[in-house]
């Protein structure tokens, strides 16, 4: 693979600086810098290791049930096979009840004008705040057989699946957060992050039809980004004041991108120094997590305690802020949005390949990219996952007033007398 494609931009660190300092200010960068995430107790990581779903049902290329197994198709935009998979998305995410805009435009291609639909699904819109998780659900446009039969299983199929597997599995986490919020109980350390909802966008159109250009690539992204910075947001459906200049844009603390994730040994690199803490936030767990034995499944012994390696290039190693990937963070950056982009770099042997299918997955790497960002979006969000393994303990031990149409006895759930 060579070090060198069109989606590689290597940029002076004073150029990149003059871009982002030039936007206007957001207000993700004014709220947060650099700062200290609750750590998770051992019990707690265990619920996430351990609980409900399993990754690997949701993310098993062989399991026809699973999320993978639904995206793993030819899906070029504006096709009925990107119908398909987005149509699965949608409902998924309707099941859990997170508010679903598709938000559908057209756009000039060099293969002719084409529709795309980018999905936004957001767990609480009337949060002021939002952090992003993202990923493209689209692949590769080709025009001839069989080259069209392209199913980007890492580009960017697995991914989604990773981001339906934490949507459902941080869901009861982030209603119990809303609970605590309304009746007054969160700790003091919460008020920061109270107000913040998780919110997963998957773009159309970010792969080009014909080379990577300005104009042929990020559709979806180039479109949403504008669309954004150009929306006010309402005061009425938010819970804090806001200033009248505030855009939806600015709403955004972060965006965290995902791309070409699923293959064996990846390595990732930390790009931007705003963003620097949270790549080191993510080591932390990644090192926790691997040194519990978190990461070994069946089998594979290779992610034992002990025998595991690290995916991340350390910052001492990598010079932050001397270049970028080209990807459907940029048009966000450049207008203020402090972005973590974690991506395989270099790319996958397979990339832009028919052999980029089920065949180039590793399903212990998979699993261990999800067991990593629940943990890190958990402790980002101020989660509790201890709610996950003591749902049915609190369960039984709530008090439920039943009334008896005979009496005015009051019961416990169990049916004890009270």
């Amino acid at each position: 693979m060579p070090s060198w494609h069109p989606r590689w931009c290597r940029v002076p660190v004073f150029l990149i600086l003059w871009c982002l300092c030039s936007c206007l200010p957001s207000l993700q960068a004014s709220l947060f810098g650099k700062r200290e995430l609750p750590k998770l107790s051992s019990d707690e990581l265990s619920v996430l290791v351990s609980g409900v779903p399993d990754p690997v049902d949701k993310l098993d290329p062989a399991n026809p049930a699973s999320h993978l197994s639904k995206i793993l198709i030819p899906r070029a935009p504006d096709t009925e096979n990107i119908t398909l998979v987005r149509n699965y998305i949608v409902s998924t995410l309707k099941k859990l009840n997170w508010e679903i805009e598709e938000d559908e435009f057209t756009d000039d291609t060099p293969v002719g004008r084409k529709k795309f639909t980018n999905i936004i699904a957001t767990k609480d819109p009337s949060a002021s705040r939002r952090l992003l998780l993202a990923a493209h659900y689209d692949s590769k446009f080709f025009p001839n057989y069989p080259e069209n039969q392209f199913v980007g299983a890492t580009d960017s199929a697995a991914p989604c699946a990773m981001m339906l597997d934490i949507a459902e599995t941080l869901d009861p986490l982030l209603n119990d957060r809303q609970k605590r919020l309304e009746k007054g109980l969160l700790e003091d350390d919460d008020e920061d992050i109270a107000d913040m909802t998780l919110q997963l966008l998957f773009f159309d159109g970010e792969e080009a039809f014909h080379e990577w250009t300005d104009t042929d690539s990020i559709y979806g992204a180039r479109h949403l980004a504008h669309k954004w910075a150009n929306t006010y947001q309402s005061s009425l459906n938010k819970r804090r004041l806001l200033s009248s200049q505030e855009t939806e844009i600015s709403s955004i603390e972060h965006l965290i991108l995902l791309d070409l994730l699923g293959a064996q040994n990846p390595l990732i690199r930390s790009y931007y120094p705003d963003t620097a803490w949270m790549f080191d936030a993510l080591v932390d767990t990644e090192k926790r997590l691997g040194e519990s034995g978190a990461f070994e499944h069946g089998k594979e012994k290779s992610m034992a305690a002990g025998n595991w390696r690290s995916w991340f290039v350390s910052r001492d190693k990598h010079r932050s802020g001397f270049g970028y990937i080209g990807d459907d963070h940029v048009p966000f950056l450049k207008k203020g949005v402090s972005v973590l982009h974690i991506i395989a770099e270099p790319f996958p042997r397979v990339w832009h390949t028919l052999r980029d299918d089920a065949s180039a997955l590793d399903l212990p790497t998979m699993r261990r990219w999800s067991l990593l960002l629940r943990v890190f979006l958990s402790e980002y969000l101020h989660l509790k996952p201890e709610v996950l393994g003591k749902r049915e303990e609190l369960q039984e031990t709530e008090e439920q007033i039943l009334p008896d149409s005979n009496s005015h006895t009051r019961y416990k759930k169990n049916g004890s007398e009270l």
